[in-house]
C-alpha cells in the first residue's frame, strides 16, 4: 500500500473527506486483523470504529519520519483489540462458549493466512520458519502476552523473546531487505 500523504496531512488538519478515503483504503484490512484476535464479528466491527474514532482523535500524533502510517494504525487496531479482549464484558461474554467458538478457534490459522494476505504480507510470513509463524501468529494477530505465548509454545519466556526479536529481524529483512 503506498503512502497517501496528502490525506494523511488533510486529516491531521481535521478534513472529513480525507479520513473517509483513508477508512475507505484500509478498514477491510484493519477489520481482518481485529477478528483475528476477537473472533466475533459484531465485536470487530465495534473494535474497528472505536480504531477509527481513535485514530481520528490522535491524528496529530502520527509522524511519517518515525514510520509508515498503516504500521501506525496497525499499532492502534491491534491495541484496541487486544484490550477488549482483556476487559471484563468480553470475558464475561465468554464463560458460555458454544461449539461455534470452537470451529473459531480450529480455524484461527485460516483467519491468519487471510488477515496476513489482506495486508500483503502473507507471502512473507509464509516463508518464516514454522516457530516465527507460530509466534507471529500468537502474539501479533491473536493478542497472547508474551507470557502467555511462551506457556502456549511451552518454551522459556526468555527464549520466546529471543525467538521473536529473531523472527522479526527476518520479516523485516524479508519484507525491506537489509537494512
Amino acid at each position: 500500500m503506498e503512502q497517501p500523504d496528502l490525506l494523511i496531512l488533510q486529516m491531521q488538519q481535521k478534513n472529513e473527506k480525507a479520513f473517509e478515503r483513508l477508512y475507505t483504503m484500509y478498514s477491510e484490512a484493519i477489520h481482518g486483523i481485529i477478528y483475528s484476535i476477537v473472533l466475533e464479528e459484531t465485536v470487530a466491527e465495534e473494535v474497528l470504529q472505536d480504531t477509527f474514532i481513535k485514530i481520528w482523535d490522535n491524528s496529530e500524533a502520527y509522524d511519517v519520519k518515525k514510520g509508515r502510517f498503516f504500521t501506525w494504525i496497525l499499532n492502534i487496531a491491534r491495541n484496541t483489540a487486544i484490550d477488549k479482549t482483556r476487559s471484563k464484558s468480553f470475558k464475561n461474554s465468554k464463560k458460555n462458549l458454544t461449539t461455534t467458538n470452537f470451529v473459531d478457534i480450529l480455524t484461527s490459522y485460516d483467519n491468519l493466512n487471510s488477515t496476513t494476505n489482506a495486508i500483503g504480507i502473507k507471502k512473507f510470513v509464509d516463508k518464516l520458519k514454522p516457530m516465527c509463524i507460530n509466534i507471529i501468529e500468537l502474539l501479533f494477530f491473536k493478542g497472547y502476552t508474551q507470557k502467555d505465548a511462551s506457556e502456549e509454545l511451552e518454551i522459556p519466556l526468555g527464549t520466546l523473546k529471543t525467538r521473536n526479536r529473531n523472527c522479526l529481524r527476518d520479516l523485516r529483512w524479508l519484507v525491506i531487505g537489509p537494512q
